[in-house]
């Protein structure tokens, strides 16, 4: 195989460098977690390790990855604060794992947090928004010492996400927290519309200017059918591309069109609207990464689009 070195383009670079955190231990691989390390491994060693992020993990089986033997440690972790869904339990859930994780941060060598997710618990009543229960993930965050780490919340993908959205992600800009889109599942109700994925990104990114990561269903690089779902899947492209038309600004029906584009020359890293400075911005403050349980599924799709 010809190395990265002599084909990547700078834009190429700028758009894709570790780009993909790796998350094997969930579905549809849902690798044991001596696999998931191996294979994380593996593509560190590898000639597209450049492309490749953090390995993401729950808060609640970090002790068992440690339990695997020393290869690859020390480990750059996206943090999955796994603290429940329900809203009598979620907050004092929430403040033990944050106590874990500072603990863990000052005490174990092997691994860095450079990045928690969390997902809110539902809204009990239809008179509650999101506001309180961001405030009080802020300030939980804050207590344990860990306002430093970058943060990426999630709303519960259920009725309502909708229309609270606006509003929810006003209370992450105002508490400098980040965003998550999740854009699949195991099953078609899990899948946003390119129309809610285009308005997401106009708010999240283009109003609000929140740092965002994404996750779920983005297993190719270009929006295309799912028969077996039957469904319309996102591309990883579509939504980098996206983001840096979000960041400048454009509206949420043109953003529509290209999170929706099968043409991989609209949103190639390089094309004449996605220059490197332009994708560099957009990395560095916007679409920080995406979660994929496969890494090597990703750079075949990039080598076969002559990507890579």
């Amino acid at each position: 195989m010809t190395t990265s070195a002599k084909t990547d383009s700078p834009a190429v670079r700028a758009g894709l460098a570790q780009l993909v955190d790796y998350a094997g231990l969930f579905p549809p691989a849902k690798l044991e977690m001596a696999a998931a390390h191996a294979e994380y491994n593996a593509a560190r060693r590898g000639p597209f390790a450049w492309m490749l992020g953090r390995f993401i993990v729950p808060a609640s089986r970090i002790a068992e990855m440690l339990s695997v033997p020393a290869d690859g440690y020390p480990l750059d972790l996206s943090v999955i604060v796994d603290a429940g869904s329900d809203p009598r339990t979620w907050l004092s859930a929430l403040q033990t794992t944050f106590e874990n994780l500072a603990r863990l941060r000052s005490g174990e060598a092997r691994v860095r947090i450079t990045a928690l997710e969390a997902a809110l618990p539902p809204l009990p009543t239809q008179r509650e928004t999101y506001d309180a229960s961001i405030g009080q993930f802020a300030a939980a965050l804050k207590q344990a010492g860990l306002g430093d780490v970058p943060v990426f919340v999630e709303l519960p993908r259920d009725a309502r996400w909708r229309s609270e959205l606006n509003l929810a992600l006003y209370a992450l800009a105002r508490h400098r927290l980040g965003a998550k889109l999740r854009c699949g599942g195991v099953v078609p109700q899990a899948f946003p519309s390119a129309q809610e994925v285009a308005e997401f990104l106009a708010l999240a990114v283009g109003e609000y200017k929140l740092p965002m990561k994404a996750t779920a269903g983005l297993h190719h690089p270009l929006y295309h059918r799912d028969e077996q779902l039957g469904v319309m899947m996102h591309g990883f492209l579509n939504l980098l591309a996206a983001a840096t038309f979000a960041r400048q600004g454009v509206s949420a029906a043109e953003l529509q069109s290209v999170v929706e584009t099968q043409d991989a020359q609209r949103v190639r890293p390089g094309a004449e609207a996605l220059p490197e400075e332009a994708l560099r911005a957009a990395r560095d403050g916007s679409f920080i990464a995406y979660g994929s349980c496969s890494f090597a599924e990703p750079v075949h799709d990039l080598q076969a689009l002559g990507i890579l």
